[in-house]
Formats: structure tokens, C-alpha cells, sequence
């Protein structure tokens, strides 16, 4: 018998390998072709701004005043006379009690601390915090500038602490109320942005392959952003502000 003569059953075997050696060739073939598809991917990445001018709606004062002494019954006394001068103020020029977020009182002995004996020219040192809170900011802004009033009354004002300063911080607290708005104008600034690139490459735009928001920034208008957190009030000494966001899209290109 020859060695190149099959029979029915080696026929079956050697046709069976034919077609398995075929289908791993279509499954080598198909890949490329996946990977080759992969490769060809055209796309483009582009920015979209969105901005926003608002007025803030939420006015947070920290008046401070100080009172410094040796005997502290004296001191305690001066710093309470200071403070009904300051909630009289207030309510001569419309802030009112449901308005005053809260008062605190903080007594500071400079004795007891090893760095400052026999260098305090006053032993004791109260202050005095009367915090208002409005969203009447028009006004508290109007009042605000007229501290030199309390100032001719005896009261000295103090500008240390958290705050920086005596003056009210202005806050915009309605972001959430506008983010949907501004996020379909950046997405439609960069879809913009996109078309006009497809138009000078000879393409079309796509489908949208990715997208990111970046972080809203609220700041003064006539200040520069100083970063955000989302909500957060850069900058705010303004009744004024600006809100801005900017989305990052990636389009697909036809």
C-alpha cells in the first residue's frame, strides 16, 4: 500500500485538520483587523468654557472687638460695654437679633504663656466676637462701611483670626441651581470647538468616545480665580461673581 493512500477515515482527519488550520487563520486575520481598527481610531480632544456672572446671597460678618488690661473684672467690663456698642450699631442701621448669628467671648491670659512674660504691657486681653449672618447683603455691605462710626464711639475693632479682616465675606450659594445650565454651555462651546476642527481637517464629528467635567470656581468678577472646590468662594470680598467650569470632550472623526 502507498504511503500517500487515505482511507474514508484519513480523509475525514485530514479534512477536519484543513478546516481547523482555516479557522485559526480567519481568527488570526479577524484580530489584526480588530487591533488594525483600534490603531485607526480618529479623534479629537477639546476644551469647553462655560462662565457666569452672579450676585452673592449670603453675607457673613465677623465683627471683633479687643479690650486690654491688668485687672480682669475692668477688662471683662470694657469688652461687654464694646459689645452692646457694637449690637446697638447694628441695629440702628436695620440688623436686627435674628440676625446675629452669635456672640462669643475669648479671655486671654498673656502671662500664662512663657514666651510672653515680662513682655505684655497688659496681662489680660478679651475679645469679643459678634458674628452677623443676612442675606440681606445690599446692607450689610452699606453697613459695613460704616465702622468708623464705632471707632469715634471708643470701640476698637480687631482684624486677627481666621478671617484676614473685619469686613463681611460675600458668599453665592445657589451653584447647584445653575450647574445644569452651565454644563450644557461648555459642552456645546466644545462641540463648537470640535466642528470647527473637523471643518479645517476635512472631517465630520462623531460620537462623543469621552468626557470629564473639571471643577466649578466661583471668584470675585473683577478678580482672578484662585481655585475652587467645588462651590467654593474665591475671593470674597465682592457682592459680585463669576462662576466658571470647563469640561474636557474627547469626538470621534469621521
Amino acid at each position: 500500500m502507498s504511503i500517500w493512500a487515505f482511507d474514508d477515515r484519513g480523509t475525514k482527519i485530514m479534512a477536519a485538520l484543513a478546516v481547523a488550520i482555516g479557522l485559526i487563520g480567519s481568527a488570526t486575520i479577524l484580530a489584526e483587523g480588530i487591533s488594525s481598527g483600534k490603531r485607526g481610531e480618529r479623534f479629537v480632544t477639546v476644551r469647553g468654557v462655560a462662565e457666569k456672572e452672579v450676585k452673592a446671597d449670603l453675607a457673613v460678618w465677623p465683627i471683633r472687638v479687643r479690650v486690654a488690661g491688668n485687672d480682669l473684672a475692668e477688662t471683662n467690663k470694657a469688652a461687654d460695654e464694646a459689645r452692646r456698642k457694637v449690637l446697638a450699631f447694628l441695629a440702628e442701621n436695620g440688623i436686627g437679633e435674628a440676625e446675629i448669628a452669635s456672640q462669643n467671648q475669648r479671655v486671654e491670659d498673656r502671662q500664662a504663656k512663657d514666651y510672653e512674660q515680662g513682655k505684655a504691657t497688659f496681662r489680660y486681653l478679651v475679645e469679643y466676637t459678634v458674628q452677623v449672618r443676612s442675606n440681606e447683603v445690599e446692607r450689610v455691605k452699606k453697613v459695613s462701611q460704616m465702622t468708623d462710626r464705632l471707632a469715634a464711639a471708643g470701640v476698637v475693632l480687631s482684624s486677627q483670626g481666621n478671617w484676614d479682616r473685619n469686613g463681611p465675606q460675600f458668599i453665592f450659594t445657589q451653584l447647584n441651581d445653575i450647574k445644569p445650565g452651565m454644563m450644557a454651555d461648555a459642552t456645546k462651546a466644545a462641540r463648537e470647538a470640535a466642528t470647527q476642527f473637523a471643518s479645517d481637517s476635512d472631517s465630520h464629528v462623531g460620537m462623543i468616545r469621552r468626557a470629564s467635567q473639571g471643577l466649578f470656581t466661583i471668584a470675585d468678577r473683577d478678580r482672578s480665580s484662585q481655585g475652587e472646590g467645588d462651590g467654593a468662594n474665591a475671593g470674597a470680598s465682592d457682592i459680585a461673581k463669576k462662576v466658571r467650569v470647563v469640561v474636557t470632550v474627547d469626538y470621534f472623526l469621521n
